[in-house]
C-alpha cells in the first residue's frame, strides 16, 4: 500500500500559489520560483502559466495554419523550439534532466510539426494553445526532480472541466481534484497547468486570456485551500496605473467587492473571472510580487481595509453605442429589447445611460457588432463611436461619500466625458471619455483624488 494512502490530507492547511509567464519566463526566473515554494511550511499546489511571449506565438501559430501558411508557421515553430532549447540548457545541468528535458521539448515540438499535416480546426487551435503549460509545467518538474525536490504533477486536463454553457464544472474539478491531491498525499510540492481544461465534450479547451488566475482560483475553491496567492512582476495592485502616472503606491487590502470592480475596469494584474471562486469560498487572495518576495502586497478578502478610494482602473477599446429614438423610449418593453439584442450575441454591457429620447450604453468587443446594430437599428436613429475608455474610481461606498464628488470635479475639469455611472454600485464611479483623455485623466484623477503628481 503506497504512504500517499495512509495520509489524509488536511486541505484547509493547503496553499495555492500561482505563477505568470514574467515569474518563470527566464531559467533563473523558474529557478526563484523553486526555491520560493518550498520555503513555505504547508503544502502547496503550483499552479504555472506558459513562459512569457510563448501563448503570443502559439496564437501566431494558430492563425499561420488556419490562413494556409504552412511555411510561415514551420519557422515559428523553429525559432521557439530555439528558444526552449536554450532556455533548458540554463535550467538544468546533469545530463540525465538534460536528457529528459530535451525529450519534454521534442515530445510538444514534434506534435506542432506533426499538425500541419493535419486539415485545421478550432479544437486544434486549442490544442495548439495548450502546448505552453505543459510545457513550463514538465520543464519545471524536471528542474524539482533534478534538486532532489519531493513532488508531483498533476495533468489539469484530468480535473479541470467545463459544463455544458463553458463554465468550470466546480464540483466536478473538486471531487476529482480532492482525490488526485489525496493519492499524492505524502508530497509537499504539487504543481499543475494554469488556463487549460476540457470541455464538455473533452476536448481540449482554456479558460481564456488571464486564464491562469481563474484556474488559481478555482482550485482554492476547490479544495477549500487557506490562500491564493498569485504571484507576478509587480508587488500587488496599485492604485493607479504606473505605466501611465509618475507616483503610485500599492494598496495593502481590498474587499472582493472592491478587487472585482477594478480587475473588471481595468486593472492589468488580476483577471476579472478569477475573484468569484475565491468570494464563493472565502478563500483569501494575496497579489505577490517574485522579484521583491517579501514585499507585502495585496491581500483581498471579505473585509474592506477603509471606505474612500482605493484604486482608480481603465478599462480601453471600449466601443460606444446611442439608440435615439423620440417614438420608442417611453414604450413599454422598449429597454428589455434593447438588453436582449445584447444577450442573443452574449455581448455583456459596461455602461448604460438615458435620457428623454436616447439611451447610450458601452461593449468592450465588436465580435458581433455589426448584426447587433442591424437588429437595433428597427429601434431607432444608431450611432457608434470607437476608441473610448472607462475610467474607473473603485472604494468601499465612495457613492455615498460626498468630498469624493467634489475633488472627482476637478480632476475632470477641461475633459469631455461622454457618459457617467453613479450609484449602480456603492463601490464604483465610472466615467466614459476618448481614449485620447485617458492619460490626463488618470493623471488628474491621481493629483485629485491621492494627491499625486
Amino acid at each position: 500500500m503506497r504512504l500517499a494512502s495512509l495520509i489524509l490530507i488536511d486541505f484547509l492547511s493547503m496553499k495555492v500559489m500561482k505563477f505568470g509567464g514574467t515569474s518563470v519566463g527566464r531559467p533563473e526566473r523558474m529557478k526563484q520560483v523553486a526555491a520560493l515554494v518550498t520555503q513555505q511550511d504547508v503544502p502547496v499546489l503550483v499552479v504555472l502559466s506558459a513562459l512569457s511571449g510563448t501563448t503570443n506565438a502559439l496564437v501566431e501559430i494558430g492563425n499561420l495554419l488556419s490562413a494556409g501558411k504552412k511555411q510561415e508557421a514551420a519557422q515559428v515553430i523553429d525559432q521557439l523550439e530555439k528558444h526552449y532549447q536554450a532556455f533548458i540548457v540554463e535550467l538544468v545541468s546533469g545530463k540525465e534532466a538534460q536528457e529528459e528535458a530535451a525529450d519534454v521539448i521534442e515530445e510538444h515540438f514534434g506534435f506542432l510539426r506533426i499538425i500541419q499535416r493535419i486539415s485545421f480546426s478550432e479544437a486544434l487551435r486549442r490544442d495548439i494553445l495548450a502546448q505552453g503549460e505543459l510545457l513550463s509545467t514538465k520543464l519545471f518538474s524536471v528542474y524539482c526532480s533534478e534538486n532532489k525536490l519531493n513532488h508531483a504533477l498533476l495533468p489539469a486536463l484530468d480535473f479541470m472541466v467545463l459544463d455544458e454553457q463553458d463554465e468550470p464544472a466546480l464540483s466536478v474539478i473538486s471531487t476529482r481534484l480532492k482525490a488526485l491531491v489525496q493519492a499524492n498525499a505524502d508530497k509537499k510540492l504539487l504543481i499543475t497547468q494554469g488556463y487549460i481544461c476540457r470541455n464538455s465534450r473533452g476536448e481540449v479547451d482554456n479558460l481564456k486570456r488571464g486564464g491562469s488566475d481563474y484556474t488559481a482560483s478555482l482550485i482554492a475553491a476547490a479544495i477549500s485551500a487557506s490562500v491564493c496567492e498569485i504571484w507576478t512582476d509587480i508587488d500587488g495592485m496599485h492604485n493607479n496605473d504606473p505605466r501611465v502616472v509618475g507616483k503610485t503606491f500599492p494598496i495593502e487590502q481590498l474587499s472582493f467587492e472592491e478587487a472585482a470592480e477594478l480587475a473588471y475596469f481595468g486593472a492589468k494584474i488580476l483577471h476579472p473571472a478569477s475573484i468569484w471562486p475565491a468570494q464563493q469560498y472565502q478563500v483569501p487572495v494575496r497579489l505577490l510580487n517574485t522579484m521583491e518576495p517579501t514585499a507585502k502586497g495585496t491581500l483581498i478578502s471579505s473585509i474592506p481595509a477603509a471606505s474612500g478610494v482605493k484604486a482608480v482602473a481603465a478599462k480601453d477599446n471600449i466601443i460606444a453605442i446611442r439608440i435615439k429614438s423620440s417614438r420608442m423610449l417611453l414604450a413599454y418593453g422598449f429597454l428589455r429589447k434593447i438588453f436582449e439584442v445584447f444577450e442573443k450575441y452574449r455581448t455583456p454591457i459596461d455602461m448604460i445611460t438615458t435620457s428623454e429620447v436616447a439611451v447610450s450604453l458601452t461593449i468592450d468587443t465588436d465580435q458581433h457588432l455589426q448584426a447587433i446594430l442591424e437588429e437595433l437599428s428597427p429601434f431607432g436613429n444608431v450611432e457608434v463611436d470607437r476608441e473610448q475608455t472607462i475610467v474607473s474610481l473603485v472604494g468601499f461606498e465612495i457613492a455615498t461619500t460626498p468630498a469624493i464628488l467634489s475633488n472627482l470635479a476637478l480632476a475632470v475639469k477641461d475633459i469631455p466625458v461622454r457618459m457617467i455611472s453613479y450609484g449602480g454600485s456603492p463601490h464604483n464611479i465610472s466615467m466614459l471619455v476618448p481614449a485620447t483623455a485617458k492619460t490626463m485623466l488618470l493623471q488628474q484623477l491621481n493629483k485629485e483624488i491621492f494627491g499625486l503628481s
